[in-house]
Parts: structure tokens; C-alpha cells; sequence
């Protein structure tokens, strides 16, 4: 676990639905073609490996000028609290620190709210806006 590689995501879809069941994010591995084609449509997708294992993922999708959007943000549960969420997360703020908007939605538990704001994130009201969802 110290030799942590960070590079862009090597694309194997076995790795990939690992990370993703392995987080319970279900609702995305139920639908496999679509989660491979948002993955391969993204904006940019980088990862984290440990030993030829994917252990994190970030990917975002926006225009890349004015917004992006963090779409996914997932690390192995053995591998969290570790340090990869926030080397990944940094990875795209460096990136794109000339975007105007960087946005995400998340779950709404303590600690999702403790890692994004120490990332720099603010929630939508401590920014007198809001957000909308539509679902089908």
C-alpha cells in the first residue's frame, strides 16, 4: 500500500466494476454498457493503482473551460483514509484551477461532508445558491 501509482485510468472493465461494487455504487454496475461509455465519454478519468491493482478513480465531465463536474470519485474501502481520495481529488483542481466552476454531488453523511470541505468544496448554500436534480 505505499507504492501507490497515480496515472491515467488503464482501462479494463473488470478493474473497473471492482472499484464501483466494491463501493456499492450498484445502481451503476447494473447498467455496465453505460458506465463504460460515461467512463470512455468523460472529460478526463485518472486512477490510483497498487501493484497492478485499481484502488481509486476520479473522473469528471463538463466543458473544461467554464465547469466540470466530478462525476465519480471512488477508492477500494480497504484503501480509504489513505490519502488517495485527496491525492486524486487535487489532481483535477491542478488540472483545471483555471474553471470557474468545479462542482459535485454526494452523499449526505458527516463524513463526505468533512472530505470535500477539507478539499476546499463549499456547500451550494454557504454559496447563497442551490441545486437541482432531475431523475428518471
Amino acid at each position: 500500500m505505499n507504492n501507490i501509482e497515480y496515472r491515467d485510468l488503464i482501462y479494463d472493465e473488470d478493474k473497473i466494476l471492482n472499484v464501483y461494487e466494491n463501493n456499492g455504487w450498484i445502481n451503476y454496475t447494473k447498467d455496465k454498457e453505460s458506465l463504460f461509455k460515461g467512463i470512455n465519454r468523460s472529460l478526463f478519468v485518472y486512477s490510483a493503482y497498487d501493484a497492478g491493482t485499481l484502488v481509486g478513480l476520479i473522473r469528471a465531465v463538463g466543458d473544461g473551460n467554464t465547469i466540470i463536474y466530478i462525476q465519480d470519485i471512488l477508492v477500494l474501502k480497504e484503501y480509504q483514509r489513505l490519502g488517495i481520495g485527496t491525492k486524486l481529488i487535487n489532481k483535477v483542481l491542478n488540472k483545471y484551477n483555471n474553471v470557474r466552476q468545479i462542482c459535485l454531488t454526494t452523499d449526505l453523511t458527516e463524513y463526505q461532508k468533512k472530505f470535500y470541505e477539507k478539499a476546499g468544496f463549499k456547500e451550494y448554500i454557504n454559496k447563497k445558491i442551490t441545486g437541482f436534480i432531475y431523475n428518471k
